[in-house]
């Protein structure tokens, strides 16, 4: 069945909520009757196969109630349709045309009914009880605003991932990387990371969110497209002085790439592009002062180093990045403006949470190719106390 999309983003999204099986849902277990329900959100081009895993994945899982949302971000290739024929119990939201990761999650999340909203990547499988660590986990604490599962590799399954590992983590100058994954290092898993902790972010594979946090802060930067979007997303939160955490006892597996290929030019494209936009949403102008030069810079060897390996269209496309953000300066200052709208916290205050080093020096120049070698400081290093059984068990 295809639902009509709502004009009113995350209004009144509690309140919605009468019983879980008018949605299309199994009945709530016995035993289960507090557990908060939660909107699974699935953004999907194309790819039958990779659909039919995911919905098969979810169908096994135990934690009830949920609502399945599978989000048809213009799919032209019949995997939608054979999806509603094979899982009836979940709801497709037509858009009619590809709006980008961004724009799918947040057509998902303006339909949502649930206290919390997960997004999940359309090439992720779940395990049979992932769902309670990380609802357990926010409701230990209302400040969480975001969790995320281990993520480990679909085709490798001793390894971690590459889209999120176990937990997302930022250097100061908007590169990105992961306890588990560094650039395009994958660790194995020998359990090393299963100690839950602070995050800077929860990837957009596989994440729970707080749909009241969303209400404060707002939803995806949809001008993004794709990729970081998550990234720009929980330095938000951040900003509005909630939390965001890992919850390595909740275990899903992901195909990464099955999308974009990581080291594409188009992929190279949005990295960097959004990666500057979401320094330059985020940050204070006085930390930008000494940070931008900085980066700007490492863009400038990345941009030398592919040409002297003749490598010019992944070279073309860090300068087409750059040049997105000089010729839009002024939308994205107005973007900038919404951010800092909800800012609780200074930059000082955020920065314990940020890596205060180059990962690409660190990485490339001084070989620490694994985050077990990484020099970081005790506040990232803080792993978290247990979070206290909140909810009823399932039955």
């Amino acid at each position: 069945m295809t639902r009509s999309l709502m004009l009113d983003p995350l209004a009144d999204n509690q309140q919605r909520v009468t019983n879980p099986a008018n949605a299309g849902q199994p009945a709530t277990p016995t035993g289960a009757a507090s557990w908060p329900l939660v909107s699974i959100i699935i953004p999907h081009w194309r790819g039958q196969k990779i659909l039919q895993r995911s919905l098969a994945s979810l169908r096994r899982c135990s934690y009830r109630p949920v609502e399945i949302l599978l989000i048809d971000n213009g799919c032209d290739d019949g995997s939608v349709q054979r999806a509603q024929q094979e899982f009836p119990e979940i709801r497709v939201l037509a858009i009619g045309k590809n709006i980008g990761f961004a724009g799918g999650c947040n057509f998902g999340l303006q339909n949502a009914a649930g206290t919390y909203a997960l997004l999940f990547n359309d090439d992720a499988e779940a395990t049979p009880d992932f769902l309670e660590p990380l609802v357990e986990m926010m409701e230990s604490d209302p400040q969480i605003a975001a969790c995320q599962p281990k993520i480990r590799s679909l085709e490798f399954p001793e390894k971690f991932d590459y889209a999120g590992a176990n937990g997302g983590f930022l250097d100061v100058f908007g590169f990105p990387f992961c306890r588990g994954r560094i650039f395009m290092t994958l660790e194995d898993d020998h359990s090393q990371y299963d100690e839950a902790c602070e995050l800077f972010w929860a990837t957009g594979a596989c994440c729970l969110l707080r749909m009241s946090a969303l209400q404060q802060v707002g939803l995806l930067d949809v001008a993004f497209f794709a990729h970081m979007e998550e990234i720009d997303l929980n330095w938000r939160l951040h900003l509005a002085g909630y939390r965001i955490v890992s919850a390595p006892a909740s275990i899903v597996r992901h195909q990464a790439g099955s999308t974009l290929h990581p080291d594409t030019p188009y992929k190279i494209y949005l990295n960097h592009r959004n990666s500057l936009i979401m320094m330059i949403k985020n940050y204070s102008v006085r930390t930008l002062l000494w940070v931008l030069p900085g980066r700007l810079l490492l863009d400038a060897v990345a941009f030398w180093y592919r040409m002297l390996h003749l490598d010019f269209r992944r070279a073309f496309a860090i300068v087409r990045a750059g040049l997105h953000v000089l010729r839009n300066w002024r939308s994205i200052r107005s973007r900038r403006r919404e951010s800092q709208k909800h800012r609780r916290l200074s930059d000082e205050a955020i920065m314990p949470r940020i890596y205060r080093r180059s990962i690409v020096w660190d990485y490339f120049v001084a070989g620490r190719k694994l985050f077990s070698m990484l020099p970081l400081s005790s506040s990232l290093k803080s792993q978290l106390p247990h979070p206290r059984p909140a909810l009823a068990k399932n039955e």
